[in-house]
């Protein structure tokens, strides 16, 4: 049983050793899974970021921040470690909440990964709306997300630097391209989780809603909102499918109206009733889990999506998705090949 502040109870599942792979899109699940082949590659950006960055980022927030705890935003604590009850975490992490009226919020940090939430972002939602926020943030301590976009934060760095490298940085741009539609992907899987954590889709939609339009809620619609997205990938022409590749260059969030169409699916399709039904992958399974399954999972969602899409440019990209996915488990092969 779970509490909501404000003395209303509601019935919540908890989801025992649940495995991350439970949520995770096929596309942001089979590239964990290559990544993860490569021998000593998590452990190597775990010391790189260790090193340069965690320690540094804890003290900058432990400093000029607010810790959320029983007596400071107890109202956010309480979602914190009811999310964390709910996903089966080890322990709740700590969290932050930082002065910016801009709402939102990130996880820092891989040995002991914390949550940063703005005070827009608070202000802005009411408690099931942001305990999906929570909950998706939480998705990303579980996934491990935060090496991956370790390496993509660096990468980043390094391609402003050498920017004036045309051969390498076109090389790097492709790399970052990838890794920024992963990001895209992971925004995606974690959506997910947030709606596990707090088992309530409408306040989920909500909560997009809310990071696209503000706090008026009374002046929106889910229905209609949900449209927008349905307006947006039927919107045919050629040109219009370069504008849309255009805006998401750089982008690391998934479009608003998009994403809340995307988890809307989600629900429609099913999986989300089942985990709640006590039918999802186990952490104890996690070491059998195959990248080709995973491969051909994100192979068949990109197919979906490609013969679904209204859009020109989608169309006529038909296959570099699963070509994409297909190079991944290509070079997780010859790694380990090579180790053997």
């Amino acid at each position: 049983m779970s509490t909501d502040n404000g003395g209303v109870d509601r019935q919540r599942v908890r989801l025992p050793g649940i495995s991350s792979r439970a949520y995770e899109h096929p596309a942001d699940r089979t590239a964990l899974a290559a990544l993860r082949q490569v021998r000593g590659f998590d452990e190597m950006l775990k010391w790189l970021s260790g090193l340069l960055r965690e320690r540094s980022h804890r003290l900058v927030y432990l400093a000029s921040t607010v810790r959320v705890g029983e007596r400071q935003f107890p109202r956010v604590h309480g979602l914190v470690v009811d999310g964390a009850q709910i996903l089966d975490l080890p322990t709740a992490p700590e969290a932050y909440v930082v002065l910016d009226p801009v709402p939102r919020a990130m996880t820092l940090g891989l040995d002991q990964p914390f949550l940063v939430l703005s005070s827009g972002l608070v202000d802005l939602l009411d408690d099931e709306e942001l305990r999906f926020v929570v909950g998706h943030e939480l998705g990303h301590i579980l996934s491990g997300h935060a090496v991956y976009r370790t390496m993509l934060d660096h990468l980043l760095r390094l391609s402003r630097r050498v920017f004036w490298l045309p051969v390498g940085y076109f090389g790097l741009r492709a790399l970052l391209a990838a890794l920024e539609e992963w990001y895209r992907k992971s925004e995606l899987s974690c959506d997910r989780a947030g709606l596990l954590a707090g088992q309530d889709p409408a306040a989920a939609l909500r909560a997009q809603m809310k990071m696209a339009g503000g706090s008026a809620i009374d002046e929106m619609d889910i229905a209609s909102f949900l449209e927008q997205a349905r307006e947006y990938d039927a919107t045919g022409s050629l040109r219009d499918g370069v504008l849309k590749l255009i805006h998401l260059e750089g982008r690391l969030h998934p479009l608003s109206a998009v994403r809340a169409a995307e988890l809307r699916h989600w629900v429609d399709s099913g999986d989300y009733q089942s985990i709640l039904a006590g039918d999802y992958p186990r952490r104890e399974d996690d070491d059998q889990a195959s990248v080709r399954d995973d491969a051909r999972d994100a192979a068949t969602a990109y197919r979906q999506k490609f013969e679904e899409s209204a859009d020109a440019l989608t169309r006529l990209l038909r296959g570099v998705g699963e070509e994409a996915v297909a190079a991944g488990v290509r070079i997780a092969d010859r790694v380990r090949n090579r180790e053997n």
